[in-house]
């Protein structure tokens, strides 16, 4: 129904932003939605996916047309439903699911949220061979901020893991490891999270 919406990044939440367009604020789902920290007030264009369920009406956002396309995928495997589709997706390592689905590397698969053995099993049987024209066209992200004042970066980027389904146990274990290190931004520590749960 819809492509994309061109608008204003007005707010940013753990597991959505908001984008004002034509005096309209869509809430966009996505799985990091920090990324757009360093565009807030600009106007920025997302590619969205509408799902129409009985109980809600949720827009799904992404930064690329291929991230929309491979979200597309995902949610054709039986098993995946738009939110553990928009958790794998949080990831930025695209390649790297991308080569475990061809390589059926179904160990690497289990650590996203949600995945277990026989939805990992489905996913290769489903989309191996299918994702080639995507690999390649996934890499590269919004320029991150310099610096982010806020100090909350950390505190936001928790809140993130556990919008995308990840348990307090899995964001204990790599809470110490991130306050250790620090970061710039409530993305680059969301990022560097992810990185650290799929090495689990």
């Amino acid at each position: 129904m819809y492509e994309f919406i061109k608008g204003v990044v007005a707010d940013i939440q753990p597991s959505y932003i908001v984008l004002e367009a034509n005096g309209i604020g869509y809430q966009l789902v996505m799985g990091n939605p920090y990324r757009y920290s360093g565009k807030k007030t600009e106007e920025v264009k997302v590619y969205v996916h509408l799902i129409v369920r009985e109980d809600a009406h949720t827009l799904y956002g992404f930064e690329k047309l291929q991230e929309k396309l491979l979200f597309l995928r995902l949610i054709s495997v039986s098993g995946i439903g738009p939110k553990s589709a928009i958790a794998i997706m949080a990831n930025d390592d695209h390649e790297g699911l991308i080569a475990a689905i061809e390589s059926d590397d179904v160990t690497y698969l289990t650590k996203f949220p949600g995945v277990g053995k026989k939805t990992a099993q489905q996913m290769i049987l489903d989309l191996k061979g299918k994702l080639g024209e995507l690999a390649g066209e996934l890499t590269g992200n919004l320029a991150m901020p310099l610096f982010d004042t806020d100090t909350s970066a950390l505190t936001e980027a928790i809140s993130a893991l556990s919008a995308l389904g990840y348990s307090e146990r899995e964001i204990k274990r790599v809470e110490t490891t991130l306050k250790k290190e620090g970061a710039h931004s409530t993305d680059e520590y969301l990022r560097k999270a992810l990185k650290l749960l799929m090495k689990k």
